[in-house]
């Protein structure tokens, strides 16, 4: 019974004194609920008071802001309000809330729609930045592409040509030689429409070519001299047709006493043609060979070589 009548003695003073407590606060409460008005209507006369205003411009004006902003981002305190809302989810809610604002897609249209916007759109897109970088990509990817093409055409010449020893140049293969001449055939073919087409035009000016007959002759005259112009143009000068720059292998004399002269190019088209009419059959002596030469190498006394490095001057 005792020990019941101490565990019940601290609870019972307890209570008493937090009556005591709060029967001694209850005035002050009174008075700071019927002040309260009176202090926020001289905290708001004090706030706009001309002094004030002038204290608050003087410290605007001042270094304060910057000293502010400069400690805002030495503590880091934008990083770590972005990653609290982050982690909270709160930053993809307010991005997907502003994405689907009625607004933003009106502020969109109204940025995009505007002249100033337009203007700095043709001039990023008329830049020589613009152009160069465009210009860059598209070299890049057509070098990749014909690296590629050289080396599985590389591959298939080793496969089918016969092997040469260490001390032996590098000649090119057949299939390598293959890819170049059908690049330049397209080549050609284009070139030829081209002419032809200016021609044509012209023919129709003038009320038409008769007999019509006389115009197919001319067409293929026509054809057959760009074709002989076009190897012998690139073989008499650079050693190399663009499709054979591709390939990068180049044509050369069999012996360096020799020159490539316009009359051994022009030879050398002449056994292409014959080496070609018969199915490709005048390309068979390069799969034997030990320099790999076809019928046009052999009536010309030309070789045809793999060329790595920039083209001679």
């Amino acid at each position: 019974m005792r020990s019941s009548r101490d565990e019940r003695a601290p609870n019972s003073r307890s209570g008493v004194g937090q009556a005591i407590g709060d029967a001694a606060a209850y005035p002050a409460r009174v008075a700071a609920h019927a002040l309260r008005g009176q202090i926020e209507t001289a905290a708001e006369d004090v706030l706009a008071a001309p002094e004030i205003a002038r204290l608050l411009d003087r410290a605007l004006a001042g270094s304060l802001p910057e000293d502010f902003a400069r400690s805002l981002v030495r503590h880091r305190v934008p990083e770590r309000v972005v990653e609290e809302l982050a982690a909270r989810g709160e930053l993809d809610r307010l991005v997907d809330q502003v994405l689907a604002s009625p607004r933003s897609l009106e502020f969109v249209d109204r940025l995009l729609a505007s002249q100033e916007m337009q203007h700095a759109l043709r001039r990023v897109l008329a830049g020589p930045e613009l152009r160069g970088a465009l210009a860059s990509q598209s070299a890049g990817l057509a070098e990749q592409v014909a690296a590629g093409v050289r080396h599985a055409a590389e591959g298939l010449d080793r496969r089918l040509g016969r092997s040469t020893s260490a001390t032996d140049e590098a000649y090119a293969g057949v299939v390598s030689r293959a890819v170049g001449l059908v690049i330049d055939a397209i080549l050609i073919a284009v070139g030829t429409l081209v002419l032809g087409v200016g021609v044509g035009f012209v023919t129709w000016l003038a009320d038409g070519l008769r007999p019509h007959w006389l115009a197919g002759t001319l067409a293929g005259i026509v054809g057959w001299i760009v074709t002989a112009g076009y190897f012998t143009l690139f073989w008499s000068t650079t050693g190399q047709t663009p499709g054979m720059r591709l390939m990068h292998v180049r044509v050369r004399p069999d012996r360096p006493d020799r020159r490539l002269t316009v009359w051994r190019a022009l030879v050398r088209t002449f056994g292409l043609v014959l080496a070609i009419i018969p199915c490709f059959l005048g390309f068979v002596p390069a799969l034997f060979d030990r320099r790999r030469r076809a019928l046009q190498d052999y009536l010309a006394q030309t070789v045809v070589v793999v060329d790595d490095g920039p083209p001679a001057r």
